[in-house]
Formats: C-alpha cells, sequence, structure tokens
C-alpha cells in the first residue's frame, strides 16, 4: 500500500491533470457532453498504454542504447524539476509546448486530440516515463509490480474523472483556484526530481568509492 501510495502521488503530481483542465476545456468547448466524455475516456486509456508500455520496456530501450539507471535518474530528475518549477510559475502549458494559440488552431485543424496533444506530451511525458522506467529497475518483484500498475490504473482513472468533469472544475474552481492547486503541486514535483537526482549522484558515489 505504501508503494502504491507513493507512485500514485508522484505519477498524479507529475501529470498533473488539474493544469491539462484548461486545455481540456479550450479543445473541446464546441463538443457535446457525450464527446467530451468520450475524448476523456480515450486520453485516459492512451496514458494507461504508454504508462504501461513504458513500465514494461523502458528498461529494454535503455539496454539497447546503452544508458544506465543513475544517467535516467539524472536526466528524468532534470525534466521533472523544469515541469515543477513550469508549476509554479503558471508556464506549464508552454513548459509541454502547448501556446494558448496553438489551441485555438488545434480545434480546428485536429480530428483526434485524445493521443495528442492530451495524452502526449500533457500528460504522459518524458518526466512521467523515466519515473516509470527507474522504479521498474528499482522494484523487481511480482508484489511490487502489482502495487505500481495498480497505480498506473488509479491515475489515469483519476484522470479521466477529472477532464470528465473539467467543465465543472473550471466554473467551480475557476483559473485562479486550478492556478493555485497547480503551484501547490508544483513543489511536489520539484521535490521529487531533486530526490531523483539525489539518490542517482549518491548512487555514482558509492560506485567509485567516495
Amino acid at each position: 500500500m505504501e508503494l502504491f501510495l507513493l507512485t500514485f502521488g508522484a505519477l498524479f503530481s507529475i501529470m498533473n491533470p488539474l493544469g491539462t483542465v484548461p486545455i481540456f476545456v479550450g479543445l473541446t468547448q464546441n463538443n457535446s457532453k457525450k464527446e467530451r466524455a468520450g475524448i476523456a475516456f480515450w486520453t485516459s486509456f492512451n496514458v494507461l498504454i504508454i504508462l504501461v508500455f513504458s513500465f514494461f520496456v523502458g528498461k529494454y530501450l535503455l539496454s539497447f542504447f546503452g544508458i544506465s539507471l543513475n544517467s535516467l535518474k539524472i536526466a528524468g530528475g532534470l525534466i521533472i524539476t523544469s515541469s515543477g518549477f513550469a508549476l509554479l510559475t503558471g508556464k506549464f502549458s508552454e513548459h509541454k509546448g502547448m501556446k494558448k494559440s496553438r489551441v485555438k488552431d488545434d480545434i480546428h485543424t485536429r480530428s483526434e486530440i485524445s493521443l495528442t496533444p492530451l495524452a502526449i506530451p500533457m500528460l504522459a511525458g518524458p518526466g512521467t516515463i523515466s519515473l516509470l522506467i527507474a522504479y521498474n529497475q528499482e522494484y523487481s518483484s511480482m508484489i511490487d509490480c502489482i502495487s505500481i500498475l495498480g497505480s498506473i490504473v488509479g491515475s489515469s482513472l483519476s484522470i479521466y474523472l477529472i477532464l470528465k468533469s473539467s467543465h465543472y472544475i473550471v466554473k467551480m474552481l475557476g483559473a485562479s483556484g486550478i492556478n493555485a492547486l497547480s503551484r501547490i503541486i508544483g513543489f511536489i514535483v520539484i521535490a521529487i526530481g531533486i530526490e531523483l537526482i539525489i539518490v542517482a549522484v549518491l548512487s555514482i558515489l558509492k560506485l567509485t568509492g567516495f
């Protein structure tokens, strides 16, 4: 249960579905309630597939490219930390490559937004993927894998519920409320990223005999 809560909290914070709510509302403002629910479902489903694939296949990609786990942790930690700072400064959308002008264009040019830009890169970005690859290397027992898979399913379900209710969330919290929550989550995301970097550096120092 502890690993489940740890992984769920990390995934939820890094993906920050609340920060995706304004983008989702902008991209689906001309859709019906049923269509928005369908887009929310397929977005969460795509995120689920991407996360599960990253968790189980990511380590083989590391081996193929000759990337060490510590290097991945440092790179992932830097990406996660930068995402946290983007949340604190209110530039999360720009950090993910989604400017307001592009949101307006995407309404008219994209026939399927559940995969991109919603699932990738808004939710299942490099930081989330690198975190799961690192967890796969650290937690290899069957019970740990089940706990992590449960947290992936849980976070994907939370994405569906939040996106499905996005228009109500915007009405209830408003832009200022969402920004305030995103800034609070930003602190947590920064801490997760720094923790990954510290663990990797300590591991490297231990291997080199320091």
